[in-house]
């Protein structure tokens, strides 16, 4: 009884350790995001075994995991007509919600989901939900994009899905099918998406015999640059849940089909240090410390190699590819962006990212609001439903549909 009792307290102090993160203290629901990001850390050991073991690709079978535990009940709606179906090639899950009032035409979203363009899918509930409920709030058409993932695909597959489904919707046929207004279309999406979606809006802005353009584009917590590693919120949030700067290290490495073994490099900017020429360019659109408020920037200071790998940016070219990285573009392209939303959190690697983007975009003449939270975390907005509803999802949510509500 005694050695069984024993056994408990230590599994229990076990489990405890290895839930227990040190959180800042503005953090909304600081426990649940624990249990959380424990719950998803034993996911990802777990598939790195089955990795190891060569029994299944790692992101392969974490996205089954995710799948098979956030399965949808029912895609049926009495309310709503939700259809499968696919854009020129591209598989969408379309939310056409009953029309209102004397509408006769209602307002349209093309959203791409995130997940490290490697997890989740607009079939799983969290997303589902998200576009279900945009579509009911707004009264809009909603095409959730179904692009496909690493490691079935890599750069630039995502990208061209994305592009392929959204000018699909975008030819004035298609919005007259779903009673779509072509002057009230938007374009985002969170995290990966959101880098997707920064990426299309800039290639659809050079484009000159398009028909029909997106009013908005909505960046949730977006990822959009692999150039600095070292960013203040880099530096302040590298072991912060759910995306330690190291687990977003390794979704550009496997977006980009690399090898892990630059991991190490890349943390420190030796794939951009002073001495690599290819960079050189870039530098100047990457400046945090002119881009980014006092308030982010703190005390931090820039990481910058005096010499560094110039082979891995020969090895691979795309980590300085604007259709992967958006924030690189130049200022002749970010003129051409439409009026933006971009929503940031204090505790999150990519931060920076979104807020230099909105400078940028400002400095360039576009209509920007930067929409930022000091309690929340990467990845929240999807979390509005039990088990996993948290105060800060049901918050950036209403924030973001309210924008676009007054916007779109």
């Amino acid at each position: 009884m005694r050695a069984g009792c024993v056994l408990v307290a230590a599994l229990a102090a076990l489990s405890a350790y290895y839930v227990y993160l040190p959180l800042p203290g503005t953090m909304s629901d600081p426990w649940k995001l624990m249990l959380l990001d424990a719950t998803f850390r034993a996911a990802q050991q777990t598939c790195h075994l089955v990795h190891s073991l060569r029994l299944s690709h790692h992101l392969i079978a974490l996205n089954s995991l995710i799948c098979t535990f956030d399965k949808l009940k029912s895609v049926s709606s009495e309310d709503m007509n939700i259809t499968d179906t696919a854009f020129d090639g591209v598989e969408v899950r379309v939310f056409d919600p009953p029309a209102k009032g004397g509408e006769r035409l209602k307002r349209g979203v093309v959203y791409i989901h995130g997940g490290g363009w490697a997890l989740a899918s607009a079939r799983i509930s969290l997303y589902h939900n998200l576009c279900r409920v945009m579509a009911e709030s707004l009264n809009a058409v909603v095409v959730s994009v179904e692009y496909r993932l690493v490691p079935e695909v890599h750069f630039p597959e995502q990208f061209y899905d994305a592009l392929r489904a959204t000018k699909y919707f975008l030819q004035p046929d298609v919005l007259a099918q779903y009673s779509v207004d072509p002057s009230r279309i938007a374009i985002s999406g969170d995290s990966a998406g959101g880098n997707l979606a920064a990426a299309v809006c800039q290639q659809l802005s050079k484009e000159v015999d398009l028909p029909v353009r997106a009013k908005l584009q909505a960046l949730i917590y977006p990822v959009l640059q692999a150039f600095d590693f070292n960013t203040p919120s880099y530096q302040q949030n590298m072991n912060m849940p759910v995306l330690p700067r190291y687990v977003m290290i390794s979704y550009w490495i496997d977006y980009f089909n690399g090898n892990h073994d630059i991991i190490d490099s890349l943390l420190i900017n030796n794939h951009t240090a002073l001495d690599v020429g290819q960079a050189l360019m870039f530098r100047g659109r990457l400046n945090w410390t002119s881009l980014l408020p006092s308030s982010f920037k703190k005390n931090y200071k820039p990481v910058v190699q005096t010499t560094g790998k110039a082979e891995i940016l020969k090895e691979i070219p795309a980590l300085l590819d604007v259709r992967a990285v958006p924030l690189l573009a130049e200022n002749e392209t970010l003129q051409l962006q439409p009026k933006t939303y971009i929503l940031t959190c204090e505790n999150d690697v990519l931060r920076d990212d979104g807020a230099m983007y909105a400078k940028r975009l400002e400095n360039a003449g576009v209509e920007v609001t930067l929409d930022h939270f000091d309690d929340c975390f990467h990845g929240c907005m999807i979390f509005t439903s039990w088990p996993t509803d948290f105060s800060a999802g049901v918050q950036t949510r209403s924030s973001y549909i309210r924008w676009l509500d007054e916007n779109l």
